[in-house]
């Protein structure tokens, strides 16, 4: 990552650190992820030579930002899928440089709609109670060898812990939390 990106970048965490304090409204917070939670994602998407990633929870982009500039190492090419379009998203993906399929969607609906083992790294940084409604979409649609990351699973353990379980009994996936961040769980599809 070069030195105006990174200068970019930490300007939207700020941005979006300072609107969160500001904000009563949980689900109007930006709630963006920490930088070395997207300096780890983003290497396990260089390693794992990601070509489609999915983000679900778009925000104001800064994950989404941390992700495309990634995906150019690798050739792919980022989906970011969110129930709305914040403001100034379009104006923060365009200053980065970065081009970005931005989805209006529920994150399952629109994980239901993709083929089977079409997505190399998905991402879950949204509302975390809907995940479990969501199976088994977001194991079907990895492709053997494919990256399941999900944020905040140490700073809101009980709202993850039903898809976790669900990931514990895949006899498919291996996956561990990392303590970085809020938590970063990360699994790996295995071929059966």
């Amino acid at each position: 990552m070069d030195s105006t990106m990174r200068t970019l970048l930490d300007g939207l965490f700020e941005q979006g650190a300072t609107h969160d304090a500001a904000e009563p409204d949980r689900l109007r917070r930006r709630r963006n992820l920490e930088p070395e939670t997207a300096a780890l994602l983003t290497m396990v998407l260089r390693i794992a030579v990601a070509k489609r990633i999915v983000e679900i929870g778009t925000s104001n982009g800064y994950s989404t930002i941390w992700l495309a500039d990634a995906a150019r190492d690798t050739g792919g090419h980022v989906t970011s899928v969110d129930v709305e379009v914040w403001p100034g998203v379009g104006d923060n993906l365009a200053r980065a440089g970065v081009e970005v399929e931005l989805v209006i969607a529920d994150g399952g609906d629109y994980l239901g709609r993709l083929p089977d083992g079409s997505v190399d790294l998905l991402f879950l940084d949204a509302e975390r109670v809907e995940y479990e409604g969501w199976w088994p979409h977001p194991t079907r649609v990895l492709r053997s060898g494919g990256v399941l990351a999900m944020d905040n699973v140490l700073s809101h353990p009980g709202e993850v812990a039903p898809v976790l379980a669900l990931l514990d009994a895949d006899p498919e996936f291996t996956g561990e939390t990392v303590a970085v961040g809020k938590g970063l769980y990360l699994a790996v599809k295995r071929a059966l």
